[in-house]
């Protein structure tokens, strides 16, 4: 197995989120695309919910606070998708109802 050896911590400076894709400038002037799909709770937002995001500490991860979603830049790195359970993804899709789906 190959472990992931960082120089340096990659911090992220910018973020944005569009129906396909989270895009994540990071401080050494690199862009990391991933499909929106590999985090659900993203993909099932609203365009508001998608944008309403910060980041902790100097940039080491991202937080969508009204999604309870966080995703660290280091795991983006290492090709990490949502670790999440189908079971508790569906569970916290029935708590939003049909209000909050994709506008």
């Amino acid at each position: 197995m190959t472990t992931l050896t960082l120089e340096t911590e990659p911090l992220a400076l910018a973020v944005r989120v569009t129906n396909e894709s989270l895009i994540v400038d990071l401080i050494d002037g690199r862009s990391l695309i991933v499909p929106l799909s590999w985090y659900p709770r993203l993909l099932q937002a609203s365009q508001e919910e998608r944008q309403n995001w910060q980041l902790l500490g100097d940039g080491y991860a991202i937080e969508w606070v009204d999604l309870d979603e966080h995703i660290g830049i280091e795991g983006l790195l290492a090709g990490r998708q949502s670790g999440e359970s189908h079971h508790s993804f569906e569970r916290w899709l029935a708590t939003r109802g049909n209000s909050s789906q994709n506008e």
